[in-house]
């Protein structure tokens, strides 16, 4: 790693803002740290506040340990100096300088899909979000999200379920997964996919990073699908990037009557969407193979007494627990993995149902 780009790093672990680290790379020629520090542009650009973050973290060894920890940890850092820096995303005006990643990092290169939407879906959404998922990921796109509630969680679950490949864009560090619900899901899509963030793995969340998450979640698409979302909803700020970044747009109609419908619906009467009532709308929009196969889900000796079990109807985790055997801690840890995999769906009150 050269000096610029361990210099990019350093900035992004104190926590600067995209804005002010541009600044930095086109107002210095000499990135050692030396050279920085008798820079004057530390002191008139920086507030009280980041000057300190700067400066008490000034040191090579730490940064170079810090450096080296990520890389035993399996994390991946792609400054834009590097080659395997994402070409979607080199141009945007807004460009992260640097990327956390874990995983498969080709998948930036492949033919992406942003699925996105509200928090709180409705049955129609989280049923729309699932079919249309489960295509499209069939057919060869890789999904992108954001690993949130709601949409986000389902359209990762759902490609993991059945094959497919999806990168996860979360707004804090990797230790510190939002939601944390969501952590072995993380740890899932790591594995088979690609988990991918501009924040150092110490950065936990902030209200901020979200709406900034999602310029990359659009950035990395070639377009976006909004299965079900509100007016008010974050999704908005992913449609704005995509707007502004010239990537096409496919938003579901919903009801009339139910608020979680209102900006897919606008979209489409504003005709800055493409309507699409089915996954095949965007499959031929983009000349992409349909491929309706399922995949063959091995599961072990308990995980298939549970889906027997579930296949019956609803079941609270008591019920299980008497009828399959199954010691409490094993049964908790099968219906993590199943859920995770999409075959399963967490109800309330402890309550589970098969997809």
């Amino acid at each position: 790693m050269t000096e610029k780009e361990k210099f990019i790093v350093y900035m992004s672990i104190c926590e600067l803002p995209n804005k002010k680290q541009e600044l930095f790379l086109e107002s210095l020629d000499d990135f050692s740290m030396q050279a920085v520090a008798k820079n004057g542009f530390i002191e008139k650009n920086l507030s009280k506040e980041e000057y300190h973050r700067f400066v008490s973290n000034f040191d090579v060894r730490t940064l170079d340990s810090a450096i080296e920890n990520m890389r035993k940890a399996g994390i991946e850092i792609l400054t834009v100096e590097d080659e395997r820096y994402p070409s979607k995303l080199f141009n945007l005006p807004d460009r992260p300088l640097v990327l956390y990643a874990m995983g498969d990092l080709s998948l930036m290169s492949e033919k992406c899909l942003a699925v996105v939407g509200t928090r709180s879906p409705t049955n129609y959404g989280k049923i729309v979000t699932e079919k249309f998922v489960g295509n499209l990921a069939l057919a060869g796109f890789v999904i992108v999200s954001g690993l949130c509630y709601g949409v986000d969680e389902i359209a990762h679950k759902k490609t993991l379920a059945v094959g497919g490949k999806t990168i996860a864009v979360v707004g804090s560090g990797f230790n510190h997964i939002y939601p944390s619900t969501n952590t072995n899901l993380s740890k899932e899509i790591a594995k088979s996919g690609l988990l991918l963030s501009e924040y150092p793995p110490s950065f936990e969340a902030k209200r901020y990073t979200f709406p900034r998450r999602n310029r990359i979640v659009a950035g990395l698409s070639d377009g976006v699908l909004i299965t079900e979302a509100g007016k008010k909803s974050g999704t908005v700020h992913t449609k704005e990037y995509a707007l502004e970044y010239g990537r096409d747009i496919f938003a579901v109609p919903g009801s009339v009557f139910c608020d979680k419908s209102e900006l897919t619906n606008e979209l489409i009467k504003t005709a800055q969407a493409e309507c699409t009532l089915s996954a095949d709308d965007i499959i031929e929009y983009y000349g992409m193979k349909k491929n309706l196969q399922k995949r063959q889900v091995e599961v072990s000796f308990d995980e298939q007494t549970i889906l027997s079990l579930l296949a019956d109807g609803e079941c609270d985790m008591d019920y299980l627990a008497e009828k399959s055997k199954i010691p409490v801690n094993i049964l908790s840890s099968c219906l993590t993995t199943l859920e995770i995999r999409g075959l399963i769906r967490r109800l309330p009150a402890k309550t589970y149902a098969l997809i």
